[in-house]
């Protein structure tokens, strides 16, 4: 008796184990295509659930982290002249998000590609938000620094007092003695080091980022609307690089310490802009995306449905994740010759194209004289706004006439050449007197004129002679005295170094100074027009940036599909790795040393050259835009062996597109009767 009721209890209790893990089992799942996180959870954010919630919010998302790496691009210029950093550091700097993605992307992407994709999503977003709060720390440590507050009218007022306390000659401020003047202090390289540290720590966000979020996004909706999905996330992505140009077009025309007051304008090459001010907003920004995102389920209800009607190979459980499966994906990724020849047209073309992403304000700075603010609006602005037109015409094109992966990569062959026909015409269209101008600005200045004073250290102060020639500043043209003209302009007088002119006459009626017959400048640069070549350069930039923008549906669709399903995420996570590593890391770097290598005149410093202020403009343009084209014209070469064997390749079910062509046709058969009945 006492055996059948021990029996009977251990009967109940397997019957109760078997239930509670049976219930367990079910929560389980119904947790996995459950919106919520943590507290916030419920019935009601059930309906968010869904595909196209997610193609919006991540696509937002995206947005933001665009915005994010945008700022930073736009305000280059800018931190070079705060901190003194050459561009080929700042190159370096920029590929420190493309060196984290070597070592984590592949990884990161593998391993998240059967964990809670959007929670990855979301701590990648919060990774970025910690890249964009190191990226303002060094403004709070180092300031404004002294070469900013300089230009400033409490600067000015504060060494007036100075001066009339300490009775030091005016002569002081133009005229140095030897070595005795080189800018100290601007041989830290914490600045440089923090910098880096922040793109590093940015680049394991953008692996969390991309990665899994496109798969999951690909996953979880039917294959015959991932093109316009992902031309709609395109988009959305599209729109950050404007928000963030014209965010840093706005910071920048602030100076870069708003409580005080400039002597100068922003048209002035001096001016440094405000630009850490941007990074708090951004920071708040993603934080804000990271957690709604993270609200989405681990897969959706409706995908999970279809996933199990599916009939086919079975996913890999993430038991079985290990790292001899990830190298039997590498070898099948190896084997696939549509994603190794169109990976190879990739590298070449982004090594080609990666200058006019980063270097591009810079360009419109040093070619057409134009400010950074008007430089980062019309690259952020007037032409993403062709990037965006560009992308949502292909998606639709792409989505309304389902064009076969030969189409699709035949429009890549002709979108490269394109692209090498634009880049040959920023060639032509340079600004003359902007490169005669660089050019005088170095004449070489007399032992006669300038032997008594030491101008290597002395801070980049332009000034314009009555001939239209720039100095680099009042040390250089050997002046001696400064006061004010009639019109309150500061002026140089006794500048030995400047030959008689007749158009002194224009300058002549000044009250303060006693030298009245000897050679005056005018403080500034002296003025260059380049707007009508700028607005020839923004015509083309704008054709160029919508033709490039018609060929990304189509590449990233040709990438998602000419890999199974199983080594999706692995992919595109492996191809991010070998873009940094032969791409993204080596072109800023060289691009920035080429860059370097047409300065004329160095912001120098103690320890170091410092920032360039004034390029071989010419030179510069000829070498930079030719090296690009040629790049991209070799590249599209591979594109030709995609269009060889994608031959086979499916890009679209077949059947969902019957079932559309249907539903055409019975639209069609509707519309008949009242065509009929109209006639």
């Amino acid at each position: 008796m006492a055996s059948e009721e021990i029996e009977t209890s251990r009967f109940l209790k397997d019957k109760e184990d078997g239930r509670n893990a049976y219930e367990k089992q079910e929560e389980q799942e119904s947790s996995d295509t459950s919106c919520g996180l943590s507290i916030f959870k419920g019935p009601a954010l059930q309906r968010f659930a869904t595909a196209h919630m997610f193609v919006i919010m991540y696509g937002i998302a995206s947005c933001f982290l665009a915005m994010a790496f945008t700022y930073f691009t736009g305000t280059i210029t800018t931190m070079e002249k705060r901190f003194n950093i050459p561009t080929k550091i700042s190159g370096l700097i920029t590929v420190g998000n493309d060196i984290s993605t070597v070592f984590s992307s592949a990884f990161l992407s593998y391993y998240a590609s059967r964990g809670h994709r959007p929670r990855w999503v979301a701590l990648g977003l919060i990774i970025i938000a910690l890249f964009c709060l190191l990226m303002v720390t060094p403004h709070f440590f180092y300031g404004a620094g002294e070469e900013a507050l300089r230009l400033t009218e409490e600067y000015e007022l504060k060494e007036s007092v100075e001066t009339s306390v300490n009775a030091t000659d005016n002569n002081d401020a133009l005229c140095h003695a030897k070595d005795s003047n080189c800018v100290e202090g601007a041989g830290d390289y914490t600045p440089i080091v923090l910098f880096f540290i922040a793109q590093f720590i940015g680049g394991i966000g953008c692996s969390l980022f991309y990665a899994p979020g496109l798969s999951y996004m690909d996953d979880n909706s039917a294959s015959s609307k991932t093109p316009a999905m992902l031309s709609w996330t395109t988009f959305l992505r599209m729109l950050g690089p404007a928000m963030g140009f014209s965010m840093v077009s706005l910071c920048l025309r602030l100076y870069i310490d708003p409580f005080k007051t400039p002597l100068i304008t922003t048209k002035d090459p001096r001016w440094m802009g405000a630009w850490w001010l941007g990074w708090i907003l951004i920071t708040f920004i993603l934080l804000i995306s990271a957690f709604f995102v993270a609200m989405f389920p681990k897969e959706m209800p409706s995908a999970k449905a279809r996933r199990l009607r599916a009939e086919g190979e079975e996913d890999v459980p993430l038991a079985k994740r290990s790292l001899q499966d990830m190298l039997d994906s590498l070898k099948r990724l190896a084997s696939n010759k549509v994603y190794v020849y169109n990976m190879l047209a990739s590298i070449l073309y982004f090594f080609g194209y990666m200058p006019y992403w980063i270097f591009t304000p810079k360009y419109i700075e040093i070619q057409y004289r134009q400010s950074a603010s008007t430089a980062t609006m019309a690259t952020g602005t007037w032409a993403l706004g062709f990037s965006a037109a560009g992308v949502l015409i292909s998606g639709y094109v792409i989505s309304k006439y389902k064009p076969s992966a030969r189409a699709m990569a035949a429009w890549n062959f002709v979108v490269d050449y394109l692209t090498v026909a634009g880049i040959l015409c920023y060639i032509l269209v340079g600004c003359d007197e902007s490169d005669r101008a660089n050019t005088l600005s170095i004449l070489p200045i007399g032992d006669s004129c300038s032997a008594s004073c030491d101008c290597e250290y002395v801070y980049y102060a332009p000034v314009c002679s009555p001939e239209n020639i720039t100095y680099i500043s009042a040390c250089h043209a050997g002046c001696t005295e400064k006061g004010l003209d009639d019109l309150g302009r500061t002026i140089y007088t006794g500048c030995r170094c400047m030959g008689n002119s007749p158009n002194l006459t224009t300058l002549s009626s000044v009250t303060s100074l006693a030298a009245s017959q000897s050679e005056i400048a005018v403080d500034g640069a002296c003025p260059v027009d380049c707007n009508k070549q700028f607005l020839i350069f923004l015509a083309v930039m704008c054709f160029l940036k919508f033709v490039g923008a018609t060929g990304r549906s189509s590449n990233l669709l040709l990438a998602l599909r000419c890999v199974p399903s199983r080594d999706k995420t692995f992919s595109l996570g492996f191809g991010s790795m070998v873009y940094s590593v032969l791409t993204f890391i080596p072109s800023p770097i060289v691009f920035g040393w080429m860059l370097d290598s047409y300065c004329l005149v160095w912001g120098k410093t103690c320890s170091s050259k410092g920032n360039c202020w004034i390029y071989d403009t010419k030179s510069l343009r000829y070498t930079m835009n030719l090296v690009c084209a040629s790049l991209i014209f070799l590249g599209s070469f591979w594109n030709i062996g995609v269009w060889y064997n994608a031959k086979d390749m499916k890009v679209f079910d077949e059947e969902e597109t019957v079932k559309q062509k249907i539903q055409e046709e019975v639209l069609e058969l509707k519309e008949k009767p009242k065509e009929i009945v109209h006639t």
